[in-house]
């Protein structure tokens, strides 16, 4: 009989100043009575950047396979997964269906093998609507790209 995994809630967001400009992600995993709160800020990115960037960080800070359920005010993050379109630009050999190579490869090929590693599951959750947990993620996006000395984005737009 094998174990329950381990059950997390992570919600995400990101930020940008501009976009692109200045941006950040803000992540909040719940697990049981355990809370972590996770944020940074880059300059030059996009908001889809760093709306993809929250939901990598929170998963990396996992250290054991996981029942996930990932919830983001991002439809182009979990449209991704659930209506896969990841799996037809991995098909077309990283090409949307206009044949244009897909936004951001860098960070779909990093976060593709840490979905792979739990159990996922997503809920999208309309932004700035109340809820406590993806208001909180916002406020940590915003402070993160509104820091000073920022690093640059690894694949500045």
């Amino acid at each position: 009989m094998s174990e329950e995994l381990p059950r997390v809630t992570l919600y995400t967001d990101g930020s940008c100043l501009g976009n692109p400009g200045p941006g950040g992600y803000g992540a909040v995993l719940l697990a049981g009575p355990h809370r972590l709160e996770l944020s940074q800020g880059y300059s030059g990115t996009t908001n889809n950047r760093m709306e993809i960037m929250g939901v990598i960080a929170g998963l990396e800070a996992l250290k054991t396979k996981s029942a996930v359920e990932i919830i983001t005010d991002s439809q182009y993050v979990k449209k991704a997964f659930t209506d896969r379109w990841l799996v037809g630009w991995q098909k077309n050999g990283w090409k949307t269906a206009a044949k244009q190579p897909v936004k951001n490869q860098d960070l779909w090929k990093r976060l593709v093998p840490l979905i792979a590693a739990h159990e996922v599951s997503w809920r999208w959750v309309r932004g700035h609507c109340g809820t406590p947990e993806n208001e909180r993620c916002d406020v940590l996006a915003r402070t993160a790209a509104s820091g000073r000395n920022l690093p640059p984005d690894a694949q500045q737009p």
